[in-house]
């Protein structure tokens, strides 16, 4: 096996990766992959070399399936002995984006909705989950407040927002509260009539809350990562100035976004995931998964060390 792997990497015509690193030691991809059905999802020990586990979230096998289509952005958190999956659906009830939740006893499932609804209903459009757990035991979800049902100034905006979670990981235990919104420069080149902050992703560092999330429109080449810190889980957030930090770059990569962080086998790597345009010329919906290493500068501020084309060293402690 190669000491060195390059992007894009096997797993194709997906978008919105997530990976889980599990208590069994090894990764589990979920990206959206069959929105019309669900959610599949593959396996790996070295975040490198992938196998497909085919599906683990079926609606025609879900008895309280809610959603009928758009099954986007799968996120899937180990916890207590059980995995619980966050997503997002259109709920056939009012023909809205929202966010679902399923639980399974093992990461390639199956998983089964909890409820025959949504997680919560706040009368908007809700989509990219996000699930953060404190240290101090309680747990977040972060979300996007959809451009599809929120105007501004007669503006389509998408908004991230916060809840928190109770302890049985499916209870909404406040009202969504606003942590961040589209006012920075490099956000607005998909246009004037909508603007995007969507896919929100946390990771801490130094007691410090790194809120990272995409701008701009996913189908455009201009599709890119910034992020926001903040002393508490809920903000406030400051905006960093040098954003975004990933980005297109090179006419062979387009729209790098809606990302999470994995650490590497060892734990002593930090690495980005993302998907970018399968066509850079031409962008949409056709993705593939890529990575790339992610650091922190002395200053605390975040260094992503891509995008990348060229070969890179395996993960650390990766088998070769």
């Amino acid at each position: 096996m190669n000491a060195t792997y390059s992007n894009p990497l096997s797993i194709q015509k997906i978008g919105d990766p997530f990976i889980l690193k599990a208590s069994d030691g090894r990764y589990y991809c979920y990206p959206t992959s069959a929105i019309d059905e669900g959610f599949k999802a593959w396996s790996s020990n070295d975040l490198i070399n992938w196998t497909e586990e085919g599906f683990v979230y079926q609606k025609s096998k879900n008895k309280k399936a809610w959603g009928y289509k758009q099954f986007w952005a799968p996120e899937v958190v180990e916890r207590n002995g059980k995995f619980y999956m966050y997503y997002t659906a259109r709920w056939l009830e009012k023909d809205s984006l929202r966010i679902g939740v399923a639980v399974s006893d093992n990461p390639c499932g199956p998983f089964v909705d909890v409820y025959d609804g949504p997680l919560f209903d706040f009368h908007y459009a809700a989509i990219d989950a996000h699930v953060l757990l404190a240290e101090d035991g309680r747990s977040y979800l972060y979300y996007s407040r959809d451009c599809s049902e929120n105007k501004v100034n007669g503006r389509k905006e998408s908004h991230i927002y916060a809840v928190e979670l109770d302890s049985d990981m499916i209870t909404v235990r406040t009202e969504g509260q606003i942590l961040l919104k589209p006012d920075q420069q490099w956000e607005f080149k998909s246009g004037a009539d909508c603007r995007w902050n969507e896919g929100p992703f946390v990771i801490v560092n130094n007691g410090l809350y790194y809120l990272m999330y995409s701008a701009n429109c996913y189908a455009h080449r201009d599709y890119s990562v910034g992020y926001a810190v903040s002393e508490h889980p809920l903000g406030p957030f400051r905006k960093y100035a040098d954003n975004p930090v990933l980005y297109s770059d090179h006419q062979d990569i387009s729209g790098p976004g809606h990302h999470c962080v994995v650490e590497s086998p060892d734990g002593q790597e930090l690495f980005i995931v993302y998907h970018t345009h399968t066509d850079p010329i031409n962008g949409g919906g056709d993705r593939q998964l890529c990575l790339d290493r992610l650091s922190f500068r002395e200053d605390g501020t975040i260094e992503v060390h891509g995008p990348t084309l060229t070969e890179q060293p395996v993960p650390s402690l990766t088998k070769c």
